[in-house]
């Protein structure tokens, strides 16, 4: 018996905490093979990204199934002449989709009208249902916790390569009457559906702020950006990164802070040990650099997406400490906005002043070999600090509607965690 039981929160028997009324009756224990008609897996065709066309016959890939639903703005396709040698794995309308390898192993989505007469590579199982259960029941029991541990057990020990089709059919499953099978899916149709949607909302706004932060931001080699702010035309100014900055070498001082800090390039100066799940940071900090909330750091590590290294300010906290392998600035606020800043290092348009310096030879063991001097050196083109001040203002506006975007499909996602918890068994 389970705590939910016991506290008198759920029903005796194999029934759900949470049911539609008009149901009764213990559901049926079986295994996911008892269900299927079949399950299977395609094969990538020879000759990689070069056999995808931009028609033909959809080739669902592991990053095009979502948990719930697809994700088709990057799907590939493929012409009838490869789709007929795969033709054993063609996709049908309501086939439930499982990746069942690599990072994104387990999530799982219905094959719609969109996808067809697709196929699909060997990442992406296809697991066709039989007459006992409905396909969309079977997708949202997938994404159980029960399930998603099951998968997990699944890939302990030695043998990291994903789940085989035996696997697959062991899944355990209780199954109610087919008419049960249908409301609950319909309840979670309009569920996912709504997620989809938020998730195609805050994908958008990443875009419009990438689109404007190229358009309206400069390099030192052009006179002017591709876009003007309306009522602005005073010409831009070239400037060295150490007109309008200064470099932070204050040292944490008898290890007054404990907050160690690292950049993550998509998430800014974040808590080191939070990240990384541990603490990679000397034991000793008083040699550390000490940041304040507002101010600057330079990780002149590269990465994929951040070819000269990522620019970040402290937003999170008010003060925290970094290696001294970082380059740590403040900034003067009369002759740049700080919100204007930090936006123009999410462009790539500082990006020239970095390569006119560094030249051959920049990068070495997946540190740029830019010096402090050079970096303090490397030339930057800002409008006037009115002009900064209104293009901040419009992204802020954008970043705020994210935000909250963000925040409410947040909200959805533990609807839908909690209905799954609850009107599953």
């Amino acid at each position: 018996m389970d705590s939910a039981e016991r506290e008198g929160l759920r029903p005796k028997g194999n029934v759900p905490n949470l049911r539609f009324p008009e149901f009764q009756g213990e559901w049926e224990k079986c295994k996911l093979g008892t269900l299927t008609a079949k399950v299977g897996s395609g094969s990538t065709p020879k000759g990689g990204n070069a056999v995808y066309t931009s028609t033909g016959h959809c080739f669902v890939r592991s990053q095009n199934v979502g948990m719930g639903y697809l994700i088709l703005d990057d799907v590939a396709h493929i012409n009838d002449g490869i789709h007929q040698k795969h033709k054993a794995t063609e996709l049908k309308e309501d086939d439930v989709l499982l990746n069942i390898t690599g990072a994104s192993i387990g999530r799982t989505a219905i094959a719609t009208k969109e996808i067809e007469g697709g196929n699909v590579n060997q990442h992406v199982c296809i697991i066709r249902a039989n007459s006992k259960v409905s396909p969309k029941f079977l997708c949202n029991y997938i994404q159980t916790k029960k399930i998603q541990n099951y998968i997990q057990s699944l890939q302990t020990g030695g043998s990291r390569e994903g789940l085989n089709f035996e696997q697959i059919r062991s899944f355990p499953i209780s199954l109610p009457n087919i008419a049960e099978q249908n409301k609950i899916a319909q309840l979670f149709d309009k569920l996912n559906e709504r997620i989809a949607t938020q998730n195609k909302i805050i994908e958008d706004l990443k875009k419009l702020k990438c689109a404007i932060i190229e358009k309206v931001f400069c390099s030192p080699n052009k006179k002017n950006p591709m876009c003007r702010i309306e009522g602005f035309e005073q010409a831009l100014s070239t400037y060295k990164m150490c007109d309008f900055s200064s470099r932070i070498t204050t040292k944490n001082k008898d290890s007054k802070c404990s907050l160690v800090l690292t950049i993550a390039a998509q998430y800014g100066l974040v808590n080191q040990e939070s990240f990384f799940n541990k603490s990679v940071a000397s034991d000793n900090l008083t040699g550390y650099y000490l940041l304040h909330k507002g101010e600057f750091a330079y990780n002149r590590s590269y990465s994929a997406g951040y070819d000269w290294g990522a620019v970040k300010r402290l937003d999170n906290y008010d003060e925290g400490v970094l290696s001294t392998l970082y380059i740590c600035f403040k900034i003067n606020e009369t002759i740049v906005d700080s919100d204007y800043l930090a936006y123009y290092f999410e462009s790539t348009k500082w990006h020239r002043g970095l390569s006119d310096i560094a030249g051959e030879g920049a990068r070495n063991h997946g540190l740029l070999n830019v010096s402090i001097t050079d970096y303090f050196n490397t030339k930057h083109r800002f409008p006037v600090i009115e002009e900064q001040k209104a293009i901040a203002k419009m992204l802020n506006t954008i970043t705020e509607k994210e935000r909250k975007a963000t925040l409410l499909g947040e909200c959805y996602q533990k609807q839908k965690q909690y209905l799954l918890r609850q009107m599953f068994i």
